[in-house]
């Protein structure tokens, strides 16, 4: 079992869905966890009390908002050992519908919150080395064409990471990205499915676009993505870095077989 005694982590985007299993799966292998997000809900209070997990309010498309979730992580021990980019949002609209302002909010969460991130906690890290996990999609992988704006903001977020990867692996720091999908019971799911005409139809729809998820007839589970953080900001992946790890079964493969 990884041992994350004394490591220090922070995790955007923590209050629900993958961030909210990180931070959970983090906490419970021993590190001290500060969640931010721009939405803390109450339900969160007593499991995370539990677990020593604290937690603040943070737009991630605001740099003094990150860098003071940082810094306060920081503060006790002055160093940053784990940093989850997980603050993300969804656009499903073909590009000559979206607006600027749809544009520049999906580039700025799932983009440039990772950046802030990055700039601010690489310099905790530095002294010591660190871990930084993107949580980026399978449209990090390979372009969707239902989603356009949202497959070039994570197709970003891949390069972003293994730039990053490179540019500092002299400081010990590896930085890997998660592409996930298809996920259940998050923000972003819950969310589509709501606002589906027929949430049944629809989320089989979701499900059959992943053959392993139509084999098993399930969506992924956000703890499954979150134990695969959890390995790659362990000692286990000490020699893992600029990676993009598929958490998606199968759906960024190619086309599916057909159902028997």
């Amino acid at each position: 079992m990884p041992d994350l005694a004394g490591r220090v982590a922070v995790v955007t985007g923590g209050a629900n869905g993958i961030g909210r299993a990180t931070a959970l799966v983090l906490a419970e292998h021993g590190a001290r966890v500060l969640v931010g997000d721009i939405k803390l809900l109450d339900e969160n209070h007593e499991r995370f009390a539990e677990l020593g997990i604290r937690q603040r309010q943070c737009d991630v498309r605001l740099e003094a908002d990150v860098q003071s979730l940082i810094e306060e992580a920081a503060a006790d021990t002055a160093r940053l050992d784990i940093l989850v980019n997980n603050a993300g949002v969804g656009l499903v609209k073909p590009i000559t519908e979206v607006t600027e302002e749809e544009w520049d909010r999906c580039l700025d969460i799932n983009l440039k919150g990772a950046f802030f991130g990055c700039k601010h906690a690489i310099p905790w890290m530095r002294p010591a080395g660190g871990s930084i996990v993107n949580i980026a999609s399978n449209a990090g992988l390979l372009p969707r064409a239902h989603d356009p704006v949202y497959s070039i903001s994570k197709l970003a977020l891949v390069g972003l990471t293994r730039s990053l990867a490179l540019c500092h692996s002299v400081d010990k720091i590896r930085v890997n990205a998660v592409c996930p999908g298809p996920v259940g019971d998050t923000g972003m799911m819950n969310a589509d499915l709501e606002a589906a005409p027929d949430p049944d139809a629809f989320r089989q729809q979701i499900i059959g676009a992943s053959p392993l998820a139509r084999a098993c007839n399930r969506m992924i589970d956000p703890r499954e993505v979150a134990e695969a953080v959890l390995y790659l900001v362990s000692d286990a992946a000490s020699m893992v870095t600029g990676t993009a790890l598929a958490i998606d079964g199968g759906k960024s493969l190619g086309v599916p077989p057909r159902p028997a």
